[in-house]
Order: structure tokens, then C-alpha cells, then sequence
């Protein structure tokens, strides 16, 4: 497949009523892995479904919910009302697993994104709440906040999932980085994995937009992007750094999975430098604290 600005860039068909706003399959992105998609829901609503072949990254974007499940069941799923007003939950599922979601809000939001899988793990639920810690990193106009909700390390096989508040006038996923390509070290740790990504966005006012580039180091990949609300901008390869427009808050949950449940990464050489000018966090992060939730 070639990637180019248009195709890297899948818009929402949000209307606003219920239903799937976003999507994307791996077929249409053009890769092994991933699959997503950002579905709403009203109150007495429900979502079912068999995880099949795939392991499935349930994240409740807002309002809550009921989770039944042929591995159990997992009741008032969620808490915070929108991405705006607290921390994530989510709920993770193996291969071969019935599953049905059932609103208890309106206006209820979930992402879910699906990987296939030949290995089992317990169903889990993932609480990020007033106790839990929030990445920061940067440094002035650089500076982002960092919510882990499928780290490296978790109970699954492929997936990794984070979401990142952007304030304002920011850069993002700064300074570019990339991970194509898997790489060791002469002791087996993983210091780059090759990896698909997905860039789900939300824009706080939503009228607004962000910019974010994807390329690679010989340009056979270099499209520009304009993001708004509700996009999904894809990440086959490369460098994929992001701007956000003045007055406008950035949020993007990311999806990831590929050769490592790993986020290791490298830097783009030329512009690696700009974490030495890196001195004080912008102070409107984080964006959303945990004791919002």
C-alpha cells in the first residue's frame, strides 16, 4: 500500500447519534495488526460481539457501563463523563471470548481496538483512578501529559494503549520518533520495536484541529495531516510528531501492537537535540488530573 497524506488520514463519520464514529480496519490500513473502532452508545444500549482469533482493548472514552463477558463480568465500567473530566478505564479480553457492553449513560463512548492473538490471558479490568500516577514529559511547548492504560509489561500478548493531553499551541510525540524496525541489544532487550500505530483524536473545542506528519528517513513516506475531532490518523512506519492550534486542547489515544508489546523507539537524529533545551513542564499539565476522575 502506498501511504500518502489522504490515506494515512481516516475521517470520523460522527453525526453525533449513536453508533461507530470512527473506524478502521487492518485490511483498509494496509498492515497485520490493528483494528479499531469508537462506538456510542445511549443509555439500555448494547454492544456484543466474539473476540474470535483477536485480543480486544475495550477504553470507556466517557460515561459507564456494564460488561458481560464468557470470562466474567465486570459491572459500572468507567466513571469520568468525558476524556476532559478524569482518568481512563478499559477492560482487556483474550481470544474466543463472548463479550456484550451495556450503557448505563448517555452518551456513552468506548474505543475498541482488536489484534489477533494465538495466546490466552485472563479478562482484566483496567481502573486508572485518584491514585494514579501521570506521566509528564518534555519541556516547555513540548510539554504533554501521558496516561498508561496498557503499558509494556501488561498481562496480554501484542496491544499497548496510552492517551496524551496536548494543552494549546504544543508539540507533541516530540521530538519525532520512530519504531520500524526491531532491534536488540547483545543482552535481548528490545531497544526498537517494529510497530503499527493509531492516532484516535479528540479536540477540546471540538471545532479545532491539530497537524501531525508522518515520514521516514528516505521520504518513500512524508504526508501532512490535519486532524479534527474524531480522526484517526495511521502510522504505518516513520517519524510521526504533532501540533496543536492555539486555544485548542489535543487528545489522541494511541494503539499500538507489532513485533514486542514494547514502546521502545528512536529519535530522529537530526532534531534529538531539542530534549537538551528541555528544562521546565509548560504548568497548564497535566490537563486532566487524577483526582478529577
Amino acid at each position: 500500500m502506498k501511504y500518502t497524506a489522504e490515506t494515512m488520514l481516516i475521517r470520523s463519520k460522527d453525526s453525533g447519534g449513536t453508533g461507530v464514529f470512527a473506524e478502521v480496519s487492518a485490511e483498509q490500513a494496509g498492515w497485520e495488526f490493528l483494528n479499531m473502532q469508537a462506538r456510542r452508545l445511549n443509555a439500555g444500549q448494547t454492544y456484543s460481539g466474539n473476540t474470535g482469533d483477536f485480543e480486544y482493548a475495550h477504553v470507556i472514552l466517557g460515561g459507564r457501563c456494564n460488561v458481560r463477558t464468557s470470562q466474567g463480568n465486570f459491572d459500572n465500567v468507567g466513571g469520568r463523563k468525558d476524556v476532559w473530566s478524569g482518568m481512563p478505564h478499559a477492560i482487556y479480553l483474550s481470544r474466543n471470548t463472548d463479550f456484550e457492553i451495556e450503557a448505563l449513560t448517555d452518551g456513552f463512548e468506548v474505543a475498541s481496538c482488536w489484534v489477533p492473538t494465538d495466546r490466552d490471558y485472563p479478562a482484566q479490568r483496567i481502573s486508572l483512578g485518584k491514585n494514579t500516577p501521570v506521566e509528564l514529559r518534555g519541556g516547555g511547548n513540548a510539554s504533554r501529559q501521558i496516561n498508561s492504560i496498557i503499558p509494556p509489561g501488561f498481562n496480554c500478548h501484542r496491544i499497548v494503549a496510552v492517551e496524551v493531553y496536548t494543552p494549546p499551541g504544543n508539540w507533541s510525540s516530540f521530538p519525532p520518533h520512530k519504531h520500524d524496525v526491531h532491534r536488540e541489544d547483545e543482552q535481548g532487550n528490545v531497544i526498537e520495536a517494529d510497530l503499527e500505530e493509531i492516532y484516535f483524536y479528540k479536540i477540546n473545542p471540538p471545532e479545532g484541529y491539530a497537524y501531525q506528519r508522518v515520514y521516514n528517513d528516505d521520504r518513500s513516506i512524508d504526508g501532512l495531516m490535519l486532524a479534527g475531532n474524531h480522526d484517526i490518523v495511521l502510522v504505518p512506519e516513520g517519524y510521526h510528531p504533532v501540533v496543536g492550534m492555539p486555544g485548542y486542547n489535543t487528545y489522541y489515544l494511541n494503539f499500538l501492537a507489532g513485533s514486542a508489546q514494547s514502546l521502545a523507539n528512536a529519535d530522529d537524529p537530526a532534531y534529538a537535540w531539542v530534549k537538551s533545551t528541555f528544562t521546565e513542564l509548560d504548568p497548564r499539565v497535566p490537563v486532566v488530573r487524577p483526582e478529577d476522575d
